[in-house]
């Protein structure tokens, strides 16, 4: 398990709230612990878009990336999409959701869940 590359963060709105998640589940405190993963997929209406969800299993290549008494599970072909960029959880009158702010994305779709690279 590398350490996290300078520039990809997890913001402290983030942190809170997965380890709210990650507390509610079965086994939260074991080795089996779950984690947030965090994936770039091809496909969404930008070409790339991103997906979240909790795994307990921790790949031998994943980054491992804390939050607070969580953790967030990145594979390498995500995290070359994500450097620089910051995980973040938005509660609004609109909806309560994670996030990433990516500062390598040159368009994204009005939802926030896909975006494209020049």
């Amino acid at each position: 398990m590398d350490m996290p590359p300078p520039g990809f963060s997890v913001s402290p709105q983030a942190a809170s709230r997965l380890e709210d998640i990650v507390a509610s589940q079965p086994g939260a405190h074991g080795p089996g612990a779950q984690g947030l993963r965090v994936a770039v997929l091809a496909g969404g209406c930008n070409g790339f878009q991103y997906s979240f969800a909790l795994d307990a299993d921790t790949r031998a290549d994943d980054t491992v990336i804390p939050a607070g008494r969580a953790r967030v599970l990145v594979d390498p072909a995500s995290l070359d999409l994500l450097a620089g960029a910051e995980l973040h959880f938005t509660d609004s009158l609109m909806g309560a959701h994670f996030t990433v702010r990516n500062p390598n994305a040159t368009s994204s779709c009005g939802c926030g869940t896909s975006f494209s690279i020049d």
